[in-house]
């Protein structure tokens, strides 16, 4: 019998701690190809102590990095490093050291990010340098030093036009330099070594797959969901930041997601819509294909509509709450509807702990229109191909998407779906199984939503054309064929895999 393939699986926020569209994704990922070893790398804001899932026999291992704990993540991982190491890195790692074998890759990193037209080749040197480094140096005595704080400043100075850095509040600095001390974090963690990293977010989940590209030649799989780039645009957009703050912020992240593509053997995408934004930031075309998001028909599929919704007419969703899925809009959707179907109800299942305060602004708009009888945030389903049943049809209003597996599901499910027209959505979903609409039209919407609540013979018709469609596409099985393709290209011979590029020196 061969070597078992293994596989690094690069999360951020998501699985295995989280549920959500991406968590669905690598959960089928590791139960559905169970030849492949795969060990989970979970970056995390906290430490988390409870998985979502329950994990397969072939998911080896779970590195864990808390990128904003207030403890540094090797003070309370532990990631089998003996402690006289860490305190002789500590003890190694002066001023000295910093202002000769790292500052001036720092320096050149801070320049890349605001640079006009940032090199994605020096960005990669760099990282490459800083890398090594640490793997003979302390990441908090590094990055706290007099010395990194100083040459940030410094380069600060160098390339703002003055008229704009004389008006940036210390404060502002001070909480620049904090972000870049979270974000580079895993490049200092050392990551078990695999045959293929599999990164599912062109961010700084990048970062441990380079660790190992820069050390073994690992190749990279990036895989695109949502287009991490676009979504990270419009979240800062609406952050409460200043424009120093959020200037960075953007040029950090256009660097990371250019690093992403460029590093990457293979780009594989869930959406034709992608694409495009994906070659803007210089990914090879060549590298890239679409692999659509695959649902079991066997465990989503029609079932009877629950007694006590009988003579209901009933709207279902599945979304966590948070604002790329704009349930603001949903709301303002079913008070439209309600004013034609007034016994009409939204139920909407999904996570109400990921964003608070979003979460207590859909309250107080449902109160304020006067449908707290109409419209409920129900909290996490922990029977998602039950959920569907509810609902004469199902709703999405997100203003951002991949490929939603809430789309395909509902399909599955012989459930019709009014969704907005973001991401991917109107590949799966075409006129014979749905209707697609402009993302915060409430009104077009909710049209859309009556059209479908008042006809059972359109509903019926569309539920059938929709489940037949993901039978012939959008499948698990034709999900994991693909990519036990993709892993079979990228693999490669134990001799290449043994290869060392970068041998680390011994303390």
């Amino acid at each position: 019998m061969g070597k078992r393939l293994s596989v690094l699986l690069v999360t951020e926020g998501t699985y295995p701690y989280n549920t959500g569209g991406v968590s669905t994704w690598a959960h089928d990922l590791c139960t559905k190809i169970p030849e492949v070893d795969y060990t989970l790398y979970s970056i995390n804001a906290l430490v988390e102590h409870r998985f979502k899932y329950q994990l397969s026999g072939n998911v080896q291992k779970i590195v864990q990095v808390p990128m904003w704990s207030s403890e540094e993540p090797i003070d309370c991982i532990d990631y089998g490093r003996e402690y006289f190491t860490i305190l002789k890195t500590r003890e190694i790692t002066s001023e000295a050291a910093i202002k000769a074998s790292f500052a001036p890759f720092f320096k050149k990193f801070i320049e890349i990010i605001y640079s006009e037209h940032q090199s994605v080749e020096e960005l990669d040197a760099c990282f490459f340098s800083m890398w090594k480094f640490f793997n003979l140096h302390d990441y908090k005595t590094t990055m706290a030093s007099e010395t990194v704080w100083n040459t940030f400043c410094d380069t600060l100075k160098s390339v703002l036009p003055n008229k704009e850095l004389v008006h940036v509040p210390i404060g502002d600095i001070t909480t620049a330099m904090r972000w870049i001390y979270r974000f580079l974090i895993p490049i200092s963690i050392e990551v078990p070594k695999v045959d293929i990293s599999h990164v599912t977010i062109s961010g700084v989940a990048v970062l441990p797959a380079l660790c190992l590209k820069y050390q073994y030649d690992t190749p990279i799989l990036l895989t695109e969901h949502g287009v991490y780039i676009r979504e990270r645009m419009i979240a800062i957009s609406a952050a409460d930041y200043s424009f120093f703050l959020k200037k960075m912020l953007i040029n950090f992240s256009e660097c990371i997601t250019k690093l992403a593509y460029f590093k990457a053997s293979k780009i594989t995408t869930v959406s034709k819509f992608n694409v495009a934004w994906e070659k803007f930031y210089g990914a090879d075309y060549s590298k890239i294909e679409v692999i659509y998001n695959g649902v079991d028909s066997s465990f989503f599929k029609p079932r009877k509509k629950p007694d006590h919704l009988q003579d209901t007419p009933t709207v279902v969703a599945a979304a966590r709450i948070f604002e790329l899925k704009d349930i603001l809009t949903m709301i303002r959707v079913c008070k439209v509807v309600c004013e034609t179907l007034p016994k009409t109800q939204f139920l909407i299942y999904g996570n109400k702990d990921a964003v608070p305060e979003y979460t207590a602004e859909c309250e107080s708009l449902i109160t304020e229109l006067g449908l707290k009888n109409n419209f409920f945030l129900k909290g996490f389903h922990e029977k998602p191909e039950e959920l569907y049943a509810e609902g004469d049809i199902s709703i999405l209003t997100s203003i951002s998407e991949g490929f939603p597996f809430t789309v395909i599901e509902s399909m599955s499910c012989e459930v019709p779906v009014v969704a907005t027209d973001v991401g991917g959505v109107s590949e799966a979903l075409d006129d014979a199984c749905g209707f697609v609409c402009k993302p915060k039209d409430a009104n077009e919407i909710a049209e859309k939503v009556v059209k479908l609540l008042v006809n059972k013979e359109l509903r019926t018709w569309m539920g059938e054309n929709a489940r037949r469609k993901v039978l012939e596409n959008f499948t698990t099985n034709l999900f994991t064929d693909a990519f036990k393709r993709v892993y079979a290209e990228l693999s490669v011979s134990p001799a290449a895999r043994s290869k060392v590029v970068f041998i680390k020196e011994s303390i």
